[in-house]
């Protein structure tokens, strides 16, 4: 009876086998087929690797990174809690040494709860965000080296836009986010926006093919990787830049600011930066890309509008007087001059900014065409696209006028940079331009195309017009700029002179408009170019409610930018000692040799110091700060002329604690040596370089 049953069970068993097989191939044949054709023909789309972007030398400055999600599945199959109980010891020292934030205890007590636990995770956590070489370690931790399915242990990959350095450049280089049509990252700003058709690459297609156990997908187009981006951008001068427009905002307490640095002779955008004040974060941060946006520009507009004069012939000699005075009424409307006097020559009108006189030059050619004036700009080029790669660009917006009163006093605040829009690019485009004998550069942002195959793609040097201005007219322009800065009248020569970068541009102040009225908030500029001889570098800065004023400000900010580049090189100086102890201007080699001035050493506690770094840089000579006198137990210990850190190690070690300001070595204290004091006692140092 016992092999009747099994044997009627067998019999049922490959009977419901026989139907069921019977209604899958024969009556249902038709739905299983119209499923799996379904399958066999539907298509997924493959996300190409995205370009990387980079700067000038190569450097990384955004790039696709993959991270990792490790998680363990307690329910797989081969996972035994004796073996885990084993490794647990040392697994637990492993991951404490790579998490600190649990200590070994804590890891044990964790893993061993979550590997008992009556409804066990399929998706637990062990780290996240890890990068390969982390993931790659945590692979090598006891337990979780065991062969597959005997510890649960799998990954999720995600890829992640990276920026290495950070905010630098941040808001030129943009970011990417999720596309609501394609599910792909996108540019969304900047120029991972501007230049996203290159970066993203081409999708690929994967396809399904049916084998002999199951239906598997398969590449059937592969996904093309974007281009990587060679930028014009150099790290070491956006440091320079970012770290002095940081500086000058928060000394300011300027609400935003930007810079351009930009070569003279290419175009190539150098540096760029825009910081502007964040509550929440309670600093300044990347925001948005001022430098590309419009905005009145004030006076730094009068050198364009003297550009057009000059070209005109309305100005011939610069230096012959024109009559201005202090103020005229103009279609009912005065127009007032803090800077003017009875008459004044072309460059005296752009030294002391004079909006009189730049007024009456203007109204002299286009008085009875007030709209000629925009159309001059136009042939010039002004108004074209410069397609730097920056997206968000805004071309100059000057509205046009016909010839009414209105139109005719408008145009008289137009040529000194009111009723206008000037995205300051736009602005340093053009002093680039009087800089590079009137040709007018296109500036961009992107040197070169490059993908595995492929030839690099240089992008060439482009013109907006091969001659702006006359290089006569250029030189007429030049030597006006110089006089804003080195003039007995200029309007910057207190805060832009620099015994070693001569400088030469021009100050402008615009008072902002609020719904149509103008308060008493300014924005501050200095646009200009260095060094004067043999201009290499353009700059621009832009500043919004700095208490100070424009030469204070944005002048100051290009003036200590040009003197960071002097120091390191940028522009022609040999500050290599080894190499020599003389320099000769290149220009002018009969004039005097000027000496290098040997370099100076802080005083030290530790004298082997100064001789290794004199040695280190080849200097015959050199000046060392006398080392102050030991310390006297009970005494202020004296620390004048030691570095910061060795002044502090003698202080905080006699009980001192230390305040200081400013940079370089101690030239001050405020407390005199030798003088009693009571330990924990303040004491602020005084550094000078």
């Amino acid at each position: 009876m016992r092999y009747l049953i099994v044997i009627a069970m067998m019999l049922l068993m490959a009977g419901a086998i026989i139907f069921n097989l019977f209604r899958t191939s024969v009556t249902q044949a038709g739905q299983w087929n119209a499923k799996a054709d379904k399958v066999l023909n539907s298509f997924d789309t493959l996300p190409p690797e995205r370009g990387k972007i980079l700067a000038d030398n190569g450097t990384v400055l955004a790039a696709n990174l993959t991270f990792y999600t490790a998680r363990i599945d307690w329910t797989a199959a081969g996972i035994s809690v004796d073996t885990l109980k084993h490794y647990l010891p040392a697994l637990a020292d492993s991951l404490a040494a790579f998490d600190p934030s649990k200590t070994a205890e804590q890891w044990r007590d964790e893993l061993l709860a979550a590997a008992t636990a009556k409804k066990k995770s399929t998706y637990y956590r062990l780290a996240r965000d890890l990068t390969h070489a982390q993931f790659e370690r945590l692979k090598t931790f006891p337990w979780l080296n065991l062969r597959k399915n005997k510890n649960g242990f799998y990954y999720e990959p995600s890829d992640r836009r990276v920026k290495p350095y950070g905010a630098m450049a941040s808001r030129s280089i943009g970011f990417v986010g999720k596309d609501s049509l394609s599910a792909f990252n996108h540019g969304r700003a900047g120029l991972e926006k501007a230049l996203d058709s290159l970066l993203f690459g081409k999708p690929g297609v994967k396809g399904y093919v049916q084998l002999t156990s199951n239906i598997v997908s398969w590449e059937s187009e592969p996904a093309v990787r974007g281009y990587d981006i060679t930028t014009t951008i150099s790290v070491e001068l956006q440091d320079i830049v970012e770290g002095e427009l940081y500086k000058m905002c928060h000394d300011t307490d300027a609400e935003w600011g930007t810079c351009i640095l930009m070569e003279v002779a290419t175009g190539e955008i150098k540096a760029i930066s825009n910081l502007e004040w964040n509550e929440a974060a309670g600093d300044y941060i990347e925001g948005v890309n001022h430098a590309v946006l419009g905005y009145e520009p004030g006076s730094v507009m009068k050198p364009i509008s003297m550009m057009v004069a000059l070209e005109e012939g309305v100005v011939g000699d610069i230096n012959t007087p024109i009559p201005t005075g202090t103020s005229f009424m103009y279609y009912g409307k005065p127009i007032n001059d803090p800077h003017g006097g009875a008459a004044l020559t072309p460059r005296q009108i752009i030294e002391t900014s004079s909006n009189v006189g730049m007024s009456k030059i203007t109204i002299k050619r286009y008085g009875d065409n007030p709209g000629g004036w925009r159309e001059r700009l136009a042939q010039m080029g002004f108004f074209e696209p410069f397609n730097t790669g920056i997206a968000g660009e805004m071309p100059p917006q000057i509205p046009k006028i016909g010839n009414s009163s209105a139109d005719h006093v408008a145009l008289t605040r137009m040529c000194y940079g009111y009723t206008t829009l000037i995205p300051p690019m736009y602005t340093l485009a053009m002093y680039n331009a009087i800089a590079n004998d009137g040709k007018f550069v296109r500036p961009h942002l992107v040197k070169k195309l490059s993908r595995e195959g492929e030839p690099d793609s240089i992008i060439p040097i482009t013109y907006i017009r091969k001659q702006v201005c006359s290089p006569e007219n250029a030189q007429k322009l030049r030597v006006m700029l110089h006089d804003v800065v080195w003039g007995n009248r200029g309007t910057a020569r207190k805060w832009v002179q620099d015994p070693d970068v001569e400088i030469a541009g021009k100050t402008g102040t615009a008072y902002v408009n609020k719904n149509g009225q103008y308060g008493t908030q300014k924005r501050l500029a200095f646009c200009g170019f260095f060094p004067y001889e043999n201009p290499k570098y353009s700059c621009m800065v832009l500043m919004l409610g700095a208490n100070v004023g424009a030469g204070a400000s944005s002048g100051m900010v290009l003036r200590n930018v040009a003197k960071k580049m002097y120091a390191r090189g940028w522009l022609g100086f040999d500050n290599n000692y080894a190499h020599k102890e003389t320099v000769t201007d290149a220009k002018h080699p009969e004039k005097e040799k000027k000496e290098v001035a040997p370099p100076t050493f802080y005083a030290t506690t530790d004298p082997k110091r100064n001789s290794y770094v004199k040695r280190s840089i080849g200097a015959r000579q050199s000046k060392v700060i006398k080392t102050p006198a030991k310390p006297v137990k009970g005494k202020v210990p004296d620390v004048k002329g030691l570095s910061l850190r060795d002044a502090i190690n003698r202080l905080e070690a006699a009980g001192l604690n230390v305040n200081f300001t400013g940079v370089g070595y101690v030239a001050a204290q405020s407390l005199p040596p030798g003088s009693s004091y009571n330990r924990g006692a303040a004491i602020t140092l005084t550094l000078q370089h």
